[in-house]
């Protein structure tokens, strides 16, 4: 249950945009997730940075999501505060061949933007799911591309209640990792270079990539995109369809007909079938290749 006095004390702070014992599958894409205790939707900055401090003060634990593309949610839920960073912290800016995005903006508004702009560099982002701080913070990529490729600068904002920004040297962008994987901090806004290109070019390549996706991805039934991060030199999604688990089941959890790497819900899916699958997936590619398939999405809630 949500402190009371707490969630009181929020729901006057921030009217209509708090909320208690909400249900996590709203808003994440597999539609998985118990309850949070209280969910908080910011309207702005301050909004944000007032919830930090009052998570501090409280001494509440503190979860902080955006589109929910890359997560599991376990059915008992999380604990304390949830703030979903979305449309109220989602504005895009352009300034020559800088593109401003807030946390809460999704990757695809950032790429009509700089398609609008005749801007070059996310293209590879098209039909990827997901806002730009998440992909930021895991360095999302795709078609040979990844996110941090573009970043100049992050803005945060500390758990202590700080605004700080980042520079690109700060960030250490690797596969799937940066170092705000590490920091106690919530991204707040994010500076992308981009390059001048021909509009139609752009979209011939987000064209091409979209459909592309289509075509090799399972997009009719929920799922969080890529379960598990490829070894190297290697296709995590080849080694488990060789292992022979394509199609299988747990429940109403699926590890894709269309492709291995990915665990679908096809109806009424929980988190500990989505979990019995990735177990199943690591010991049977473990023991077959000699392979440890570490995870790419994260999981959260108390068990």
């Amino acid at each position: 249950m949500a402190d009371a006095a707490l969630f009181r004390e929020l729901c006057n702070l921030l009217p209509g945009r708090v909320r208690a014992d909400e249900p996590m599958k709203k808003h994440t894409s597999w539609r998985i997730g118990g309850p949070s205790d209280i969910f908080v939707d910011p309207a702005s900055r301050e909004d944000l940075r007032l919830v930090v401090s009052y998570a501090r003060h409280w001494e509440v634990p503190l979860t902080v999501i955006g589109r929910g593309s890359n997560l599991l949610v376990t059915e008992s839920g999380i604990r304390g505060i949830v703030v979903k960073i979305g449309r109220g912290l989602s504005r895009i800016t352009v300034d020559r061949n800088t593109i401003t995005a807030e946390a809460g903006a999704d990757l695809s508004g950032v790429a009509a933007r700089a398609l609008s702009a005749g801007l070059g560099g996310f293209e590879f982002t098209a039909g990827i799911p997901g806002s730009v701080g998440g992909a930021v913070i895991m360095n999302a990529g795709a078609n040979g591309s990844s996110i941090g490729d573009l970043v100049t600068e992050v803005l945060l904002l500390r758990y202590e209640g700080e605004f700080r920004r980042i520079e690109k040297e700060e960030l250490d962008f690797g596969y799937r990792s940066s170092a705000l994987q590490r920091e106690l901090a919530i991204v707040v806004e994010v500076n992308f270079a981009c390059r001048y290109r021909d509009k139609d070019l752009i979209r011939e390549d987000m064209e091409r990539y979209i459909s592309r996706r289509r075509l090799t991805q399972p997009l009719n039934y929920p799922s969080a995109g890529s379960v598990f991060k490829n070894p190297p030199g290697d296709s995590a999604g080849r080694l488990i369809e060789l292992a022979g688990l394509k199609g299988v089941k747990v429940g109403d959890a699926q590890i894709s007909t269309v492709h291995a790497n990915f665990i679908v819900n096809l109806g009424s899916a929980t988190a500990g079938d989505v979990l019995a699958l990735i177990d199943r997936a690591r010991q049977t590619v473990h023991s077959r290749f000699g392979v440890e398939l570490k995870l790419e999405v994260k999981i959260i809630g108390n068990e």
